[in-house]
């Protein structure tokens, strides 16, 4: 007779404790786990395109080229900030840009009829609050989808320019308002790009510190349990457009101040840029996951690799077809990811 020892013994029919298993640590070292985060890998691209810049062009490291290169990306990434809380929270706001150009020409007209910078800047606000109010209450009140709204919103605004405008463009704003998109505040540091530095780490607590945040990451990951668990999600979604609308409306302010007039077709595209900075940033389309952070970095990828086309003196429609194929890679790329995860576990 074979004598079974704790060893050899069957765990399922010996008596006794049954023989501990190691179980792999799959996710690694802490500090691998830090390496393979989105974030991380989107500084390694910003820093070799910067880089690659630095060699192709001699004056890309003069301090005040790269200030100008801010230019490429504080308005968006204002407005992306916003964004990127409406998309985690399973919306998005398509109009933003059409926003800009009708809040510009609210301005304009008044600047014509001899309003101060104070009260232009009073009507960019409120024409930008104007329009997420409009964009929330289709949304959040009459349940309607945020993508069939705001592409018609887009129109709307977009259309009301146009027929204010028509061909002409509006000018003659006061000395003072030039300060919101040419001044600076320190050395080669301009007002917007202080503007965008607040306003990321404004929206960096809102999203990781605050109950808000919280409650638009529940949102994001299950409308229907966040309904169950008391979470008021027509009230924060209405919000969120509120927010998306406003800093549409800052936005304005700094574009119209910095081109010193308006033309109803201000802007145009920029809906585009803002998503694609956003996705890029980390942000999941469908919503539940991303970080201001990543918004920030994309924001310095996106203006880093447009000022370094600019410089080389690349076409503005190349530009718009790298822009559009990046989207589509950043929106893609996770999902392949996820298809070649599931094919491997079967």
């Amino acid at each position: 007779m074979t004598t079974q020892t704790p060893e050899t013994r069957n765990p399922a029919t010996a008596e006794g404790p049954a023989p501990r298993r190691a179980i792999p640590d799959r996710l690694g070292t802490p500090f691998a786990r830090i390496l393979r985060r989105w974030e991380v890998l989107l500084f390694g691209v910003a820093v070799a395109i910067f880089i690659a810049n630095a060699l192709a062009s001699p004056y890309f490291l003069n301090i005040w080229n790269l200030s100008d290169a801010t230019f490429n990306f504080t308005e968006k990434a204002l407005i992306a900030f916003a964004m990127a809380l409406l998309v985690i929270s399973g919306e998005i706001d398509l109009s933003v840009a059409a926003i800009i150009a009708l809040a510009s020409t609210a301005m304009g007209a008044a600047a014509q009829a001899g309003i101060g910078t104070a009260g232009l800047v009073a009507i960019g606000l409120g024409v930008g609050l104007g329009c997420g109010l409009v964009n929330g209450f289709l949304v959040s009140v009459m349940r309607l989808p945020s993508i069939v709204v705001t592409i018609g919103t887009m129109s709307l605004y977009r259309g009301i320019a146009y027929i204010v405008l028509g061909d002409q463009a509006y000018g003659g704003y006061p000395e003072s308002f030039a300060f919101f998109g040419q001044g600076y505040v320190l050395g080669p540091v301009s007002f917007e790009f202080a503007l965008f530095a607040v306003a990321a780490i404004l929206f960096s607590v809102l999203l990781h510190a605050t109950n808000f945040g919280r409650q638009v990451f529940v949102i994001g990951n299950n409308d229907f349990a966040a309904r169950f668990s008391g979470i008021p999600v027509e009230r924060v979604k209405f919000i969120l457009f509120l927010l998306t609308g406003l800093m549409s409306g800052i936005a304005a302010i700094c574009l119209t101040s910095r081109l010193g007039s308006t033309r109803p077709s201000i802007a145009q595209g920029w809906e585009l840029e803002v998503v694609t900075m956003v996705v890029l940033g980390g942000v999941s389309i469908l919503g539940g996951a991303g970080t201001i952070g990543g918004v920030v970095i994309a924001a310095f990828v996106m203006g880093l690799v447009t000022f370094g086309l600019g410089l080389l003196n690349v076409p503005g429609i190349v530009m718009s077809i790298f822009i559009g194929l990046l989207l589509i890679v950043t929106i893609a790329l996770p999902i392949i990811g996820g298809r070649i995860k599931a094919m491997g576990k079967s």
